[in-house]
């Protein structure tokens, strides 16, 4: 014996810890096989047939007169802007769908990432949970959860402001209580 005592039960399950993903990660050879199928089937499924239909919506619009074709270079800048702009919406469209399949993924420290990452936002309340910088899911709540004794300090410090009542009768550009007697006055006809 070590000298210290060992409270862990024998047959106890250890967590294991949350593997740390940073820029200098080197991805496992399933992984890199997972990334490549993803970007594959994001461009042939996603990204080419959004390039090409906004290619076309946007050449069909042209060719109305709804929009106007350029002077000089005619219709190939718009074209060329509506077919990257249905490139990357297709390319982020996948987003989801390469996230499922690296979820899915066993032996994969990315995929086990995900997967406690989903874990981390759906944890009780009253647990520290740490948002994704890539969350779309955006809420005016803080990503901790404070105690209602820090809540009552925190409202003892704030001022304290009166609402401001609102009038549907007043312009919106008008601040309330001043009059414009000086514009009503003079006649400009």
């Amino acid at each position: 014996m070590n000298g210290r005592a060992d409270f862990r039960e024998p047959n106890a399950e250890v967590p294991r810890p949350i593997p740390v993903i940073g820029v200098d990660y080197i991805p496992t050879e399933e992984e890199r096989r997972m990334f490549a199928e993803c970007n594959d089937e994001s461009f042939w499924f996603r990204s080419v047939p959004l390039a090409a239909t906004s290619m076309l919506i946007t050449q069909g619009l042209i060719s109305k007169g709804i929009l106007s074709s350029h002077p000089r270079f005619g219709s190939i800048p718009k074209l060329i802007f509506a077919c990257i702009m249905g490139y990357f919406a297709g390319k982020l469209s996948y987003v989801r769908t390469c996230q499922e399949k690296f979820k899915n993924l066993e032996n994969s420290p990315l995929g086990e990432a995900l997967r406690s990452g989903q874990a981390r936002r759906s944890s009780p309340p009253g647990h520290y949970s740490q948002k994704s910088k890539y969350d779309s899911n955006v809420s005016g709540q803080s990503s901790f959860v404070t105690s209602p004794a820090a809540d009552n300090i925190e409202k003892e410090m704030l001022p304290h402001y009166e609402p401001i009542p609102f009038s549907a009768s007043m312009n919106e550009s008008t601040p309330t209580g001043i009059s414009d007697h000086i514009a009503q006055g003079r006649n400009f006809s």
